[in-house]
């Protein structure tokens, strides 16, 4: 396999579900090839999946599911998304790019800024309009957060490689 990995972290059902909706009524169908995701990294390369599937086996093993909240709508220009804050998922992802050292890509080297988008890609007026009508209703929330999943990246649909549950 020659395609990247993508590191994402899995919602609980009922959140993933809901994104899942929000973002079938709002992502540009001809784009909208994958569910609603937090990504943790962008672009693994493909040759360390013995060593990425162990790190995400043991990771999840070592520590309970961390605790997350929906904390507020961002506009990203011409993408809508909400912000996840969970300093726990961003200390396990640390750990993560620690052992991952050497193998990232500038953009997983930042720090990220955690979010499940629902809308990219279209015209910033349309963007804005999601954005207010989604900010009208929006209370902070806790988000469950239940494990780790690897996938290749192919440019279109993603192609699921494993699934790692938190402990508990």
């Amino acid at each position: 396999m020659n395609a990247p990995i993508i590191i994402t972290a899995d919602m609980g059902k009922t959140d993933q579900a809901w994104a899942n909706g929000l973002r079938r009524a709002h992502f540009p169908a001809e784009r909208n090839f994958v569910d609603a995701h937090i990504t943790l990294f962008h672009h693994l390369p493909p040759s360390h999946l013995p060593e990425i599937k162990s790190r995400l086996a043991a990771l999840v093993q070592d520590y309970p599911a961390p605790v997350a909240h929906l904390r507020d709508v961002m506009l990203l220009g011409k993408a809508v998304a909400f912000r996840v804050d969970s300093p726990e998922l961003l200390g396990l992802r640390e750990e993560l790019a620690d052992s991952f050292r050497g193998l990232l890509i500038p953009q997983d080297q930042a720090q990220p800024r955690l979010h499940i988008t629902v809308q990219n890609k279209v015209e910033q007026a349309t963007a804005k309009a999601l954005h207010a009508h989604l900010l009208n209703s929006f209370r902070p929330r806790p988000l469950a957060i239940s494990g780790l999943s690897a996938h290749y990246y192919r440019g279109g649909p993603w192609e699921h490689i494993g699934r790692w549950s938190f402990r508990g």
